[in-house]
């Protein structure tokens, strides 16, 4: 039963909440009824709080998987034009800049996996650094670390971490422009600078999956996926440094704000201006952290593949997709008839571009954006495919994971990390890890119910259903 009067039904699997008070646009919120009567009230405010900032565009959009996150709900979706007075907001990215999910190929199915699998197992676990202050080893001089920020996954591709070809399947192509590595601080990029090629911790994982059901047969074989295959997925982001980034200018935002007139529903949700000075540095820095974990998932991908070449000396990993699921990117998008250029804020969210879109590889034109959308652990992840409707509804934008449906202290009282490792096991699901307390705040049955997230984004038109991966393996951190 529908228990949130304020929310009035446009479809099946879309929800509005009409402007009222300083709300500039509607709040739109995509959910079947199970999962909008499972959103709390706190993350329907973080919708409208959203809606009430300066230069908003549209509407302030939740994707299926919406719960609450720092200022922006997590999985919202919202675009400010420059123009009209538009902010940029640390809250829109979050703290874990660029966090994503890369996706490859490993050209195996299980047969050939099944009598390494837990050799395999104990060898990503070596040499794959995770867990919280991990470190590599790489260690960046000054200069080195720059660099790195300014070239993203095209100067790890540089330093031996890969191949070029590698770059055509990255968002972005491996490297976003505009990046000002002299606006991140001297704090941030001493956290950074020994944890280059390093997993993290938290919702992090290196995961060996293998697919399972094949739901669009075309857009499949042009992704290059059969029912059967084993792929690798690595789920995370820019470390310390995107986390100081975002520390550092949400202070500086709060203070600023008043400065320009922006009154602000939500502490959290600070911002300023796009084009003033602090919007700008703030966007050097934050285009920074994107290079970082660009550059961050790279080094992995190479790690991996050294790792996977020990005991399958003839394996060739091959790049599915690299997509970041919090940012805030200029793109083109159509308002009131007019192309426009917007900056997108994706906090939680995936980009999903549709069929014929310029920035996808020759290959992926016809069919749309690969959309990488990570599972918990112990349950389901998908491919998905962008849509051109999904333009029209949110930006070209998607769900990114299940979202949370409890939080991580919760979890931890609940459940214990060496149980949920057996349970596992007991469904031939290898689970690596250096925290017993970090696997039990990561429950499966601490998420939302991925496959009805899927199915929600799916229906709703947001991105396609391609095909579904289950784990493997999964190292954590």
């Amino acid at each position: 039963m529908m228990a949130k009067p304020e929310l009035k039904r446009v479809s099946e699997y879309c929800w509005r909440i009409e402007p009222s008070g300083n709300m500039k646009v509607p709040g739109v919120i995509f959910a079947d009824n199970n999962l909008i009567n499972d959103m709390d009230e706190k993350t329907l405010t973080q919708v409208r709080n959203v809606a009430a900032l300066p230069g908003i565009v549209k509407g302030s959009f939740a994707m299926p998987d919406a719960h609450m996150g720092y200022g922006f709900c997590i999985g919202g979706v919202a675009a400010f034009d420059p123009d009209a007075g538009g902010v940029i907001s640390g809250g829109g990215v979050g703290f874990d800049i660029s966090c994503g999910v890369r996706t490859f190929h490993t050209g195996m199915t299980l047969d050939q996996l099944e009598g390494n699998k837990e050799k395999l197992a104990d060898a990503l676990f070596r040499d794959i650094p995770a867990g919280v202050g991990s470190t590599g080893t790489i260690s960046l001089t000054s200069e080195a670390l720059d660099n790195m920020l300014t070239g993203g996954a095209v100067w790890a591709v540089e330093k031996g971490f890969g191949t070029k070809e590698d770059l055509d399947y990255i968002e972005e192509h491996g490297m976003i422009k505009g990046a000002m590595p002299g606006k991140v601080s001297p704090d941030a990029k001493r956290r950074q600078r020994d944890e280059m090629g390093t997993l993290g911790s938290g919702n992090h994982y290196l995961e060996v999956q293998k697919v399972i059901e094949v739901y669009d047969s075309q857009i499949a074989e042009g992704f290059g996926i059969k029912k059967g295959d084993c792929m690798i997925s690595i789920h995370c982001g820019s470390r310390g440094l995107g986390h100081q980034i975002g520390t550092d200018y949400l202070r500086q935002m709060a203070y600023e704000a008043p400065k320009y007139g922006i009154e602000l529903p939500d502490r959290e949700l600070a911002s300023v201006p796009v084009n003033s000075p602090l919007g700008q540095d703030y966007l050097g820095a934050m285009r920074a952290g994107i290079n970082c974990a660009l550059a961050n998932r790279q080094i992995l991908t190479a790690l991996v593949r050294k790792t996977f070449a020990k005991i399958f000396p003839n394996s060739e990993l091959k790049m599915l997709y690299d997509v970041s699921h919090n940012t805030a990117k200029v793109e083109e998008h159509q308002v009131n008839g007019k192309m426009k250029h917007l900056l997108v804020h994706r906090k939680g969210a995936t980009r999903a571009f549709g069929p014929g879109s310029s920035d996808l590889p020759p290959r992926y034109k016809s069919f749309g954006q690969p959309v990488l959308i990570g599972g918990t652990m112990g349950t389901a992840s998908y491919i998905l495919a962008g849509t051109a409707e999904s333009e029209k509804l949110a930006f070209s934008s998607a769900c990114h994971g299940a979202g949370r449906s409890m939080s991580r202290t919760a979890a931890s009282k609940k459940w214990q990390g060496s149980t949920l490792m057996k349970e596992l096991a007991q469904r031939k699901i290898i689970i690596k890890s250096r925290s017993m307390r970090g696997l039990a705040e990561e429950a499966p049955d601490a998420y939302k119910n991925v496959s009805a997230v899927v199915e929600a984004t799916s229906n709703a038109g947001l991105a396609r259903k391609v095909a579904k991966l289950v784990p493997l393996i999964c190292v954590k951190g």
